[in-house]
């Protein structure tokens, strides 16, 4: 018999694990015997030195290149004209396509032909040699050139445009010890030898991307060569001087201290000194993880065209399950003779042998699954909703089902805003769990390979929110987010320098809203936010650096666009409305898994809005029980369940944006504040500023007004532009980005002083000389407040320390909202008793003159007509005639209920016959 020599494969199985169009049955599998041999130490079981690493990547099985180049087996074709493997009986019945299906006929009967997956026009050699190209040859100058640049504005870069990228990558990633490839497809497109490889990714990701895998082995492997030249190298070098300079001791004479070391070392021991470097490129198991498609494709979009195909696609990230473990590899033992097998699991299904394979076994039924010696993988089961903006009118907001796997377990959180690049699956859904047959109905999910956070309107995370021990991790998550470049950077802080910065940035917020300048002042420095800290000696209690402001007033004062304004460029934001959100739907709620079926906590606006800013608008419209969640929120920043089993606290560090109407859809100057807006005083001391927006008449401001709207509908032309600089919207949300990440505010001992004297001096505006009242103008809350809005203020100036000016700035906008908000009505002072309390100085001391003039007119009706009962229209009358001011009937029933409680008067009978009578003591 002659054989024919045919090109080397991997191994005994194809170039991927799962051929698109082969049965689950042809999953490769690895044979071993754990029946005691003279090697195998007695009766123990055979174990591998070398611990079992497992190389394979969620539902893209990679590991079928196993071996090195120098290692793959060659293939023989016997006289027959059928493969047979090294060391294989040539009669076998085995067909060349399920033998080799990598492999073309002509390759097998000796001719020339290029080698190509079945059922695709890949071919295997030029795919490989052509992404080795890339790794080795691609620089920056052809991504430069695809992007439009020119060869003068490349050649003007110098080194830069030369710079071998993922060279420097791949050098990087063995030295850190990263696994991961992050493969921008752009490249590939920019890159002409790989054009055709760009086409191929996309079209079939399931073949090429195990190809990629293998390449960038191979590429580590010679590095891995070329280091290890190098090394001894430079270890022979350093091993000749030392024997060049060799000791003059003569050598000892007793047996025992041969084993003393001698100057030159032999080159066994020299090779055992140096790491193997080859050995441990090869047992890694490297991945590329492509991203950066030309387009992402919208959820709505997704038909059965793009099964099996490498989409994007964008959304919020609504709920991640926990970490599921996923069996890839199954153990089987005999429990006849104890001979054991690796099983591999295609796309969920275990090719579960039906029989011993050993030959002298051969018993059915008999292998059993040991699972403590199977092989498992992390796994993960995102639900991807679309976010609100992208949804059409009138429509629901659609969800997928993404699956992950490895290192990208815990990437994303709930409420991150993510593009996903993964490859678009379905799976086969069974009738009944206990039966093997199936609807016709597929479910389909993108099984992930790469997750990007990145949106250039949005703004980077604060980490300070984070806490402390993950606070390096958030740090590089947030980086995802909003990455800004050295330019970035460099122009940054060319803009804070400038004199006119604060009036700068609040001018660029919301550029088409006319004035509110103290307004947008406020909501500027909500979203740089202050810093938070944690004090050891109050037993470290976490001090929240999240500003709350409250935009209460009339109808059409561009309350809710300044709230959607801030919604688009906030990190993490929610918007919700007041009617339409209920407690379970701004804190948690508890659902059923549809995976699992099992109890399992769903986030609300409020945690998903964790590190970010949450919009709520008509906020006075919210029920009772909705509005008493907020009180835990906007101070200790926490939520606290207790349902169905599940007794937790979640995160929700977030700043709150609410605006409010007030009762009648006009604001009455009368009333104070909690009474138009019928807010809890105890929800509203929490918000650090309240503005009252107003529509007052007036004839100079409205003509400004109608021309600023009116000169936004003109064609806009550079004559009609205006003239006042106002900031892009992306260089805002950058500049926003690097104060929060970067920024840390520590107060000086002046500002600290004049943080002092400013409280003491807003406190001291209650003592009036004038009169014996007593108003509270500031409270501890007040204090608080000036810190964060200092702490702020230096962020936007990109400042480390908080000057005395930061400090000047945040007591001015203290005070205006406060003159505006908590100015009572009767006397036109400021009494932060309607904020805290809902009733001003003012009212308690009218309320007490009221319940003193009631009750001494029941007394002298009393020393009249010797302990008769006044009527209450009597009683009504001659109080009214003995103030001084009108006195309101709801007032004194007021009064009256207050004195029945305190038991000095009793009140008999109902409606008009009602009369009240004083009550002695006993």
């Amino acid at each position: 018999m002659t054989l024919a020599p045919i090109s080397p494969r991997p191994l005994d199985s194809s170039p991927v694990r799962y051929d698109p169009s082969s049965s689950p049955g042809r999953a490769s599998s690895r044979v071993q015997s754990d029946v005691p041999t003279s090697s195998s130490g007695g009766l123990f079981v055979r174990q591998d030195r070398r611990p079992r690493i497992s190389t394979r990547r969620g539902d893209i099985h990679s590991d079928a290149f196993a071996s090195s180049p120098s290692q793959r087996r060659r293939i023989y074709i016997g006289e027959d004209g059928l493969p047979v493997r090294d060391g294989q009986d040539p009669a076998s019945e085995a067909t060349f396509s399920n033998l080799n299906p990598d492999t073309s006929e002509a390759d097998a009967m000796g001719g020339d032909s290029t080698r190509v997956i079945w059922g695709t026009n890949i071919s295997i050699q030029d795919s490989m040699s052509a992404f080795k190209n890339f790794l080795y040859n691609f620089t920056k100058k052809y991504r430069l050139w695809a992007d439009g640049a020119t060869e003068e504005e490349t050649r003007a870069l110098g080194p830069v445009a030369e710079e071998k990228e993922y060279l420097e990558m791949l050098q990087n990633m063995r030295k850190l010890g990263v696994h991961g490839l992050n493969l921008d497809a752009r490249n590939l497109k920019a890159y002409p030898p790989t054009l055709k490889l760009w086409h191929q990714l996309q079209a079939y990701p399931q073949e090429i991307i195990p190809l990629m895998d293998q390449t960038v082995k191979e590429v580590m492997v010679e590095l891995a060569q070329k280091e290890m030249q190098e090394l001894q190298r430079s270890h022979d070098a350093t091993g000749a001087s030392r024997a060049r300079n060799g000791s003059s001791m003569p050598p000892l004479p007793h047996s025992d201290i041969e084993s003393v070391a001698t100057p030159t070392a032999t080159p066994a021991a020299a090779a055992e000194e140096l790491p193997n470097l080859v050995e441990e490129a090869e047992i890694r198991p490297w991945k590329v993880l492509p991203f950066g498609l030309d387009q992402a494709v919208n959820m709505r979009d997704l038909d059965p065209k793009d099964i099996d195909k490498l989409i994007a696609v964008k959304g919020l990230v609504i709920r991640a399950t926990p970490v599921i473990p996923d069996m890839k590899e199954a153990f089987f033992k005999c429990s006849v003779c104890n001979h054991t097998m690796y099983v591999s699991i295609d796309r969920g299904k275990i090719a579960e042998p039906t029989e011993c394979p050993r030959q002298a076994c051969k018993s059915k039924d008999s292998m059993d699954i040991v699972h403590n010696r199977c092989v498992f993988a992390d796994k993960q089961v995102i639900k991807l909703q679309e976010t609100p903006d992208s949804v059409p009118d009138g429509q629901t907001p659609h969800s997928v089902s993404l699956c992950v796997y490895d290192e990208l377990v815990d990437v994303c959180k709930a409420g991150d805003r993510v593009e996903v690049t993964g490859i678009f699956r379905s799976n086969p859904v069974r009738v009944n769990p206990r039966q093997r047959t199936i609807k016709a109905l597929f479910k389909t999910y993108v099984d992930v390979l790469h997750i990007q956070k990145i949106d250039k309107r949005k703004m980077g995370i604060d980490t300070s929110t984070i806490e402390q021990e993950l606070s390096e991790q958030a740090a590089g998550d947030s980086e995802g987010t909003r990455k800004i470049s050295a330019e970035e950077e460099a122009k940054i802080k060319e803009t804070a320098a400038r004199e006119d910065i604060y009036e700068l940035l609040s001018r660029s917020l919301a550029p088409s809203i006319y004035e509110l300048d103290d307004v947008k002042k406020g909501i500027l420095l909500q979203l740089f936010g202050g810093t938070n800290k944690s004090f050891e000696k109050g037993g470290s209690p976490k001090y929240r650096g999240d500003i709350n402001v409250l935009l209460c007033g009339d109808p059409s004062t561009s309350k809710s666009q300044l709230l959607q304004y801030v919604h688009k460029i906030a990190p993490r934001g929610v918007y919700t409305s007041g009617k339409g959100s209920s407690a379970v739907g701004l804190t948690a709620y508890v659902t059923r898994d549809p995976e699992s079926k099992q109890l399992v906590l769903e986030s609300g606006a409020l945690v998903l809005s964790d590190g970010g800013v949450c919009c709520i608008d008509e906020f006075d419209k919210m029920n009772e029980s909705t509005r008493s969640v907020l009180h835990e929120v906007m101070e200790q920043q926490t939520v606290s369940i207790a349902k169905a089993g599940i007794i937790t606290t979640l995160n929700a560090r977030t700043s709150i944006l609410a605006s409010a109407n007030p009762i009648g859809s006009k604001y009455n100057p009368n009333l104070p504040v909690p009474q138009n807006i019928d807010l809890p005083p105890t929800l509203l001391s929490r918000f650090d500023l309240v503005y009252l927006v107003l529509d007052r008449i007036d004839e100079v401001n409205d003509r400004r007004l109608a021309k600023h709207l009116v000169g936004m509908y003109l064609e806009d032309t550079p004559e009609n532009a205006s003239r006042e600089e106002i900031l892009p919207i992306e260089f805002l949300t950058a500049y926003i980005s690097y104060a929060r990440s970067n920024i840390h505010p520590v107060i000086t001992r002046p500002a600290a002083t004049a943080l002092t004297d400013a409280y003491v001096q807003m406190r001291s505006l209650g003592n009036s000389l004038q009169s014996s009242e007593r108003r509270i103008t500031a409270t501890t809350r007040q204090l608080e407040s000036m810190i964060r809005l200092s702490e702020a203020h230096a962020k936007m100036r990109l400042s480390s320390t908080v000057t005395e000016d930061d400090v000047a700035e945040a007591v001015r906008l203290i005070k205006s909202a406060i003159k505006a908000s908590a100015t009572d009505a009767r006397t036109g002072l400021i009494d932060m008793g309607l904020l805290s309390e809902g009733v001003s100085a003012s009212d308690r001391r009218r309320k007490e003159d009221l319940k003193r003039a009631v009750l001494a007119v029941v007394d002298d009706n009393d020393a009249v007509r010797s302990g008769n009962a006044i009527r209450y229209s009597d009683l009504y009358r001659r109080v009214a005639e003995g103030s001084s001011v009108e006195v309101d009937g709801a007032e004194v029933q007021e009064a009256l209920r207050a004195l029945e409680q305190e038991g000095k008067v009793q009140i008999v009978g109902e409606g008009a016959r009602r009369s009240v009578r004083r009550i002695t003591g006993v």
